[in-house]
């Protein structure tokens, strides 16, 4: 029988390597490179023991914690810990995103395009594409955990020793192993591949936000999310490996049960049934608008209230965050107040172009849901009936626009709201609308970028995401790492003054405002021109 169950499955795997041969590799090259030459960075940023601990001090404020992770070897920090500190947390996250992204398109994606079923057909075992998904995914993040390990012990840095360089390597890979089996689990779940990325990312969402309430205020609860488990190694620290076995065990576990899942159900078919619709479409439905909302639902509330959680998570340490600077004589003289604003006032502006990125990810989401409708061949029985292509087009656009506005100001009024509960003297609201809303232009030309592959290089709308990701790695990072300041430029978010700290600047806001604009018109004289492909 269970011959029977696992048949052919050497012979699938070989077929995802064959289908992956460009994502598998970009992925791993991209993640490993990334690690080592940032490792390298932090050696050249800080020479003396005093700039070190400089950057230390700055690095134990609540917020920072809450973003990061707890500092482990604060008080020594050396090239080793802070590159656990500050990179760590971070590139899990996009180690599960790959992860998420991989399981999803070779389970559930392939079974919702007849794939899985054409197989079938064959002499190939009910669980030969779920084992073969896994073993494959297994192997790309144990092959990440050695790259970056070994890479990391390569540059003969002083405090990155080879047990902790392999220990940094083996907790992304975990990471990576983790989500794969979490994502396996949905796929069981879930009767689509949208679902079965939404609750993915959702929990991923979730481990991150727990995580961080935790590491601040009751490190028990850190304790519940796997990305605790994954800071709790102490990296180039203490070099704790029991959290690795922790995490690789709840995997097999989770992969146990997803498998018997998959034995027991029906094909094309899921654990959570989508909710049977009505017999007759509303008049808000049958306009292409309606039908754009009406597909992307269940996402807009659920990043909706992520969002507002998201900044009510961040506000919440600021009562902590505005003590931490009163009390912190050394940071106090290494940030001086500038034109009369408090330290966490100018904290703020920090925080505010991660929150707009990551509110940005919806957006671009809302508006590629486009394309994706378009290679199921969706969008033909849309255009078959007296609907144009620029209402089609014009539909996703407004409502990637909208909310991706909504977003913005739902985290800005749960960072507002839960700053004012803490803090003896509030931030104005005005102050914060302003160092919120000032980011639109630049999410509204990565919208109008979107909307321009989708008019004309359809089959490039990937790379809108490498330039997000980009953004924030030079925003963010570029801060810690000292980043010339052309690569900053690159992204629309270096563009945007960095309010309420520096002055308002008109002219570059619109510019980017008619940057994308163009963007956009372009995009949809593409869009009514190209041929539509399923």
């Amino acid at each position: 029988m269970w011959k029977q169950l696992y048949s052919q499955t050497g012979r699938m795997v070989w077929f995802i390597l064959r289908r992956d041969r460009l994502r598998i590799p970009i992925w791993l090259l991209a993640l490993s490179f990334l690690t080592i030459i940032t490792a390298s960075a932090f050696t050249d940023l800080y020479k003396s023991a005093q700039e070190r601990q400089a950057i230390a001090e700055t690095m134990r404020n609540p917020a920072m914690t809450a973003m990061v992770g707890p500092g482990y070897g604060l008080d020594d920090y050396t090239a080793g810990p802070m590159m656990a500190h500050q990179m760590l947390l971070f590139t899990a996250i996009v180690v599960a995103i790959m992860s998420i992204l991989l399981v999803a398109r070779h389970t559930r994606a392939d079974e919702e395009e007849g794939r899985i079923e054409l197989i079938r057909s064959l002499p190939v075992g009910k669980l030969s594409n779920a084992s073969a998904t896994v073993l494959v995914l297994f192997c790309i993040n144990v092959l990440l955990a050695l790259f970056i390990g070994f890479g990391l012990y390569s540059l003969q840095i002083e405090s990155m020793d080879l047990e902790g360089s392999l220990l940094y390597g083996s907790a992304l890979g975990a990471t990576g192993i983790f989500f794969t089996a979490v994502t396996l689990l949905f796929a069981q779940l879930s009767e689509n591949a949208r679902g079965t990325i939404g609750l993915s990312f959702t929990v991923l969402m979730a481990a991150y936000l727990l995580r961080a309430i935790g590491d601040v205020s009751n490190e028990i609860l850190s304790w519940f999310s796997p990305l605790g488990w994954i800071l709790g190694t102490e990296v180039y620290v203490n070099n704790l490996w029991w959290p690795i076995i922790l995490t690789v065990g709840a995997s097999f576990v989770l992969v146990c049960v997803a498998l018997y899942l998959n034995t027991i159900r029906d094909l094309d078919s899921g654990f959570l049934p989508a909710k049977p619709g009505r017999k007759h479409a509303s008049r808000f439905l049958q306009s292409p608008f309606g039908l754009a909302f009406r597909l992307q639902r269940t996402g807009i509330i659920s990043w909706a209230i992520g969002m507002y959680v998201l900044g009510a998570s961040y506000g919440s340490v600021f009562g902590d965050l505005e003590s931490f600077f009163s009390n912190n004589e050394m940071l106090t003289n290494l940030l001086t107040p500038e034109n009369g604003l408090t330290l966490t006032e100018q904290f703020l502006s920090m925080l505010m172009s991660v929150i707009s990125m990551i509110c940005t990810i919806p957006a671009l989401m809302f508006i590629l849901k486009l394309k994706a409708e378009e290679k199921k061949s969706r969008i033909e029985h849309l255009l078959s009936r007296a609907v144009s292509r620029s209402k089609v087009i014009g539909s996703y656009l407004f409502l990637s626009m909208a909310f991706g506005l909504v977003m913005l100001f739902l985290a800005l009024v749960g960072l507002w709201s839960a700053a004012a509960s803490v803090m003896e003297e509030p931030i104005s609201f005005n102050i914060m609308f302003e160092a919120a809303m000032v980011y639109l232009p630049a999410m509204w030309l990565m919208i109008g970028m979107a909307v321009l592959l989708i008019g004309l290089f359809p089959q490039f709308t990937g790379f809108i995401w490498l330039y997000l990701g980009y953004s924030f790695l030079v925003v963010y990072l570029g801060r810690l790492l000292q980043f010339p300041d052309w690569m900053g430029n690159l992204s629309p978010f270096g563009q945007i003054p960095q309010l309420p700290v520096e002055e308002m600047n008109v002219l570059k806001v619109t510019l980017l405002t008619c940057i994308a604009i163009v963007l956009m018109i372009i995009g949809f004289i593409g869009y009514r021109k190209r041929d539509i492909t399923g």
